[in-house]
């Protein structure tokens, strides 16, 4: 059986099933919530799967399989039902008809494109209404700028018109692989889409020069800690060169000395350490 002739005998199960009385559809919720009873679970979902169908017709612009879009439709009847009060007094149709919405809707976000998109409520109502709205204003004043577009739109969803603007770029458009070739046209090498790409990352030769200097005042650093006496070398080591520095207190503690005296020995080895790396080399003493 091919996916069109199940599609078609799927439609036709759905509109042959008969329609529910308030007072049966209410004794079906209930056996279904009390007793479990998947029979009366199969009974309410075949009498609404029209209703399944004729909300996913609605989403079939975004040129996603009518099939997939029932079937995401049908997980939000089932949670429709598995949810459903019966003793509210409210209809069924009408408390499903937002779950399969909401399965249908996030099921196009999830797969419309590789980038995600309409991640907060906002953004989702701007995804579904942005064509539908400017088709509307463009038909009613087809002398409106693109900016006059966005701005009143922005002002109908209550967004930003510059998020307009992006969501609009992006529904124009369609995803493009960055590696995806792109000739000069003059039947030379083509490139990749990558290589356009601008890059925040430092210049290779910026890079090689950091390493040389990080190198290079390393062997400074080094040559200038030697010329600590072991006291002042453990004080420094613990407060200025360990991740997690160490405090006033706990060395103080370790070495038998007062705290006061850990920073009088601590600014000691510092004016040493500056002393000897002016000395040695002056471009960095202001270290």
């Amino acid at each position: 059986m091919t996916a069109t002739s199940a599609n078609r005998q799927m439609v036709r199960a759905a509109m042959a099933a008969p329609y529910l009385e308030r007072e049966e559809e209410h004794d079906l919720a209930v056996a279904w919530k009390d007793h479990r009873d998947q029979d009366a679970l199969h009974k309410i979902t075949m009498a609404h799967m029209r209703l399944v169908i004729s909300m996913a017709s609605k989403f079939r612009n975004f040129a996603l399989p009518m099939s997939d879009l029932v079937q995401e439709g049908y997980v939000g009847l089932l949670e429709a039902a598995a949810r459903f009060d019966p003793e509210r007094e409210v209809r069924f149709s009408t408390y499903a008809s937002w779950w399969i919405r909401a399965s249908i809707q996030d099921y196009i976000l999830r797969n419309w494109s590789i980038v995600r998109g309409g991640t907060s409520s906002a953004q989702k109502s701007l995804f579904f209404n942005l064509r539908r709205l400017r088709a509307r204003l463009a038909q009613g004043d087809p002398t409106l700028t693109e900016s006059a577009i966005h701005t009143q739109i922005a002002g109908t969803l209550g967004v930003k018109a510059k998020d307009v603007a992006v969501m609009d770029a992006r529904l124009s458009g369609s995803d493009s692989s960055l590696n995806a070739p792109i000739s000069d046209g003059e039947g030379g090498a083509s490139s990749d889409r990558m290589d356009f790409l601008k890059s925040d990352e430092p210049l290779p030769d910026e890079q090689v020069s950091t390493i040389i200097d990080e190198e290079r005042r390393s062997i400074w650093l080094g040559d200038a800690l030697n010329t600590l006496n072991p006291r002042e070398l453990r004080i420094i080591r613990e407060r200025r060169l360990a991740e997690d520095g160490a405090t006033l207190e706990s060395l103080g503690t370790a070495l038998g000395i007062s705290k006061e005296r850990v920073r009088q020995i601590e600014n000691r080895a510092l004016e040493k350490l500056r002393a000897v790396l002016s000395t040695q080399t002056p471009e960095i003493a202001s270290l």
